[in-house]
């Protein structure tokens, strides 16, 4: 199976091409530092070829949901540093995904302080999770210009933060509606500055970014993830085509590790103007290896590799309920299913406790 088989990435060997996707638990302690299990979890997982962490708060900023887990004190760090350490021991490697919510967030989440955003536009018919419940999302206040740029340094020092703490490289988590997304989209970014207006424009925050953080940790650490199709958080393109198309052609300037593309599905009647395959669509147009990622099975999985535009395929439920899973797509044995209940949130039942084949 070509899922099996080693990739080089960059300077790092895979020992398969099967990537654990990045994945919330919500089970970090209430100062933002990693749970002690979190070793355990994600070294039961270290025969992926690769793991890409859990999206990691970059600032108390950045901070959108509860008991979500931050790498900006030095407290977290030396968290982060048992997981990685505990990860390399057992011959795995990993990458830490770097986060920044935005307008996906509560006061009630953030001390009172209003979420941030492109642009004073809220999420709209949908409600956020806050340890007082459900709530209506607010309208953030819009970032001014300098902000942005002191956000994209600070994206810079949680890169510098993250290799202290033992991540072999970083992944900008660019999709789903988070900020560097809300950027991207017009139905989020609505600025008249530089950051704004055209698609060249809301590409610049992105782009800053990823430029920031290959300066600040070298060639071949640096990844991003991107969802050109997703709806979700409020979020359109106008053109997802010339947007990401304009993206990915500046991304190939720069020497990363990776481009990870979410494959998401969209009512097509509604958005005539998105592409049908995002992985075909953008991934034939990168220089860098392409992760493709969003509900692959052990079959599409491997039938994607042969099309011979996805270099890896990530998995994320299927690596919540299968530690084990590279050695059960080899035996093509029966798979856990994931308890959904347990997804978020709690402690070892649901985390650690998916039994392996031995």
């Amino acid at each position: 199976m070509k899922l099996l088989e080693s990739f080089n990435l960059g300077n790092i060997t895979l020992k398969n091409k099967m990537v654990m996707a990045p994945m919330t638990r919500s089970r970090a302690n209430f100062d933002g530092t990693i749970n002690a299990s979190a070793a355990t979890y994600y070294t039961q997982r270290a025969s992926a070829g690769l793991i890409i962490s859990e999206a990691i708060n970059i600032s108390q900023e950045a901070l959108g949901s509860p008991l979500t887990p931050g790498i900006f004190t030095s407290e977290q760090i030396e968290a982060w540093k048992k997981v990685t350490n505990a990860v390399h021991e057992n011959n795995g490697l990993i990458f830490a995904q770097l986060w920044h919510t935005g307008r996906v967030g509560h006061s009630l989440v953030k001390n009172g302080q209003l979420p941030v955003a492109p642009s004073a536009t809220a999420i709209s018919h949908q409600q956020h999770f806050t340890m007082e419940g459900m709530k209506d999302y607010e309208t953030p206040r819009a970032l001014t210009t300098e902000e942005v740029q002191t956000i994209v340094a600070t994206y810079k020092q949680a890169a510098i933060h993250a290799i202290e703490a033992g991540f072999d490289g970083v992944e900008l988590h660019a999709a789903f509606g988070y900020l560097p997304n809300q950027f991207l989209a017009e139905s989020a970014n609505q600025r008249t500055d530089q950051y704004g207006g055209t698609h060249e424009n809301r590409n610049r925050f992105v782009l800053e970014i990823m430029q920031a953080i290959v300066d600040a940790i070298g060639e071949n650490k640096a990844a991003i993830r991107i969802s050109p199709t997703s709806t979700y958080n409020s979020i359109v393109h106008e053109n997802p085509t010339t947007q990401f198309t304009l993206l990915i052609a500046e991304l190939n300037k720069l020497p990363l590790a990776y481009v990870h593309i979410m494959n998401i599905p969209f009512p097509a009647d509604k958005f005539p103007t998105y592409p049908a395959n995002s992985i075909e669509t953008f991934g034939k147009l990168s220089k860098h290896p392409i992760i493709a990622n969003c509900g692959y099975t052990r079959e599409t999985g491997e039938a994607e590799l042969n099309k011979g535009i996805a270099h890896l395929i990530s998995y994320g439920t299927l690596f919540l309920a299968n530690p084990d899973l590279p050695k059960r797509f080899e035996l093509n044995s029966p798979l856990n299913e994931p308890d959904r209940a347990t997804m978020y949130g709690g402690k070892e039942i649901g985390y650690t406790d998916y039994p392996t084949l031995n």
